[in-house]
């Protein structure tokens, strides 16, 4: 063998050397399993609906607001897992029901925005009215915060009773108001509070 060539020996040694050394390539790391889904606040949710709202007709305003208690992702503290707003337009003579859901459950939600179908709108036809975007300051989890102190004493006395919220505009106040109901709706529940979705302030107790 040449002089040239006897340099290759030790590096073929050293290459050897070095690829024994090396530890085989662990397996990818396995995916972490998605987390439960959770509740999400009425602000959060009402603002990826008004953005499909907008896009459907841009004067879109809101009617009502009101959460969906799902049995797999119950409402925690003003935090649900669905939502459900009415939009309307008052150029189209049109209302849409839009939805926000952390999943997919009976009632025909979906998860993520869904929006039904039109129905005709020629103005307000109960007390509740169209509110301005901008009007709706609260979220709903401050006004459970406040519900649950001015009726800490109903609250102490139904610990496991299941609560919605209801958002709306009507003339019993000047501007936007939480209703915290303690109850699955309205005509069943014996007890509510109102909160100024504008300022937090409370304003009223319904028994």
């Amino acid at each position: 063998m040449g002089k040239s060539h006897r340099w290759l020996i030790p590096l073929c040694c050293l290459l050897l050397t070095a690829g024994c050394g090396q530890a085989p390539r662990t397996a990818e790391k396995a995916k972490e399993p998605e987390k439960p889904p959770e509740p999400v606040s009425a602000q959060w949710a009402f603002h990826q609906m008004y953005v499909y709202a907008r896009s459907w007709a841009p004067d879109a305003t809101p009617l009502r607001l009101a959460s969906i208690d799902l049995e797999k992702v119950p409402c925690k503290a003003g935090k649900c897992g669905a939502w459900e707003a009415v939009f309307v337009s008052p150029r189209l003579s049109r209302a849409r029901r839009i939805t926000y859901s952390v999943i997919e459950a009976e009632g025909n939600l979906h998860k993520g925005v869904f929006a039904g179908l039109e129905e005709s709108w020629a103005g307000p036809r109960g007390q509740a009215e169209p509110f301005p975007v901008a009007a709706f300051k609260v979220d709903a989890t401050a006004a459970h915060e406040l519900a649950m102190k001015k009726g800490a004493d109903y609250a102490k006395k139904h610990p496991d009773m299941p609560m919605m919220y209801l958002l709306e505009k009507t003339r019993r106040f000047p501007n936007p108001a939480w209703r915290v109901i303690w109850g699955r709706s309205i005509a069943t529940s014996g007890y509510s509070i109102f909160v100024d979705a504008s300022t937090g302030e409370y304003l009223a107790t319904a028994r």
